[in-house]
């Protein structure tokens, strides 16, 4: 992490969910400034847009998704080859499928990319699967090349994820289908049960591993919605029994030096759910926990 920019992608996208409060997540962590404590730590950051879709652009869920895709896909992809280290904050889980989309087109065609998928959700839908068509059910399934071909076709390579380069962690909520796919995919999914069982250090260690293990780097895709709602209440599809912020930053601070680490996404933040901006502090906290 040493040396790199912190490049700050805001994701303006509310299209894939159901609920669009997260769409103007960017501009509230811009206006007020939520990012600024990033100076006082040392950290060098700079905000490199805020990605919108023209009134124009916007027909249906699924055409709106895949056109931002492609834009936040470009800009991700420009600030990996300037040397910057992106992070996108959503947004919707949906643009995910830009973002990862993004660090892949910025690597060499054969590299592998492993990915750390934080969230109470599997988000591992396709149409045939989904109960609620909402898309950003469907990001990660899109990643391993399982979904609709306006979807997956974002970007150079198909997939842009091998199965056994992915972790989920802080898994609680899901429907039949996806976790199937993910099943026969052989997606090792840390479950929070397992994770109150064995305890986060020793989950997060085999994740690493695993993420690791064949590939050049990897990324982090949060969804805030893996915190405990009691504690960070900011968030569009809240679960109960999920992990306290303190857990989390604990976690990505043994990150600070590991220069394998390409990216960070941080989504589903929606200021109008949250109270007094506390969501929106842990938004900051979890972004200087890896700073160099």
């Amino acid at each position: 992490m040493k040396n790199r920019n912190f490049a700050v992608i805001g994701a303006a996208c509310g299209y894939g969910a159901q609920k669009h409060g997260c769409q103007d997540a960017p501009e509230v962590l811009q206006s007020f400034g939520f990012l600024e404590y990033l100076n006082e730590l040392g950290i060098t950051y700079y905000w490199d847009n805020i990605i919108h879709l023209h009134e124009d652009q916007y027909r249906t869920p699924l055409s709106s998704v895949s056109i931002f895709s492609k834009q936040l896909a470009l800009k991700v992809r420009d600030a990996k080859l300037r040397g910057d280290f992106p992070i996108v904050l959503g947004g919707d889980h949906s643009c995910a499928i830009g973002t990862w989309s993004g660090v892949k087109a910025s690597m060499p065609k054969n590299d592998r990319l492993g990915l750390l998928w934080i969230d109470a959700h599997m988000d591992s839908h396709t149409y045939a699967s989904t109960p609620s068509n909402a898309i950003h059910g469907m990001p990660l399934a899109c990643l391993l090349g399982h979904g609709d071909d306006n979807l997956i076709h974002i970007g150079d390579d198909l997939p842009k994820l091998h199965p056994e380069d992915i972790c989920l962690i802080g898994t609680r909520s899901y429907e039949e289908g996806e976790a199937k796919l993910l099943e026969q995919l052989g997606v090792r999914v840390f479950h929070m049960g397992e994770i109150n069982h064995r305890g986060l250090d020793a989950v997060w260690a085999e994740a690493l591993s695993i993420v690791q293990r064949k590939t050049v780097g990897f990324g982090i895709s949060l969804d805030l919605d893996v915190l405990d709602p009691s504690e960070e209440p900011g968030v569009g599809s809240p679960e109960p029994g999920g992990m306290s912020k303190k857990m989390l930053e604990e976690m990505l601070g043994t990150l600070k030096i590991n220069s394998k680490l390409l990216a960070l996404e941080i989504v589903e933040y929606n200021p109008y759910l949250d109270m007094q901006f506390v969501t929106a502090s842990a938004v900051c906290d979890l972004v200087a926990a890896i700073r160099a």
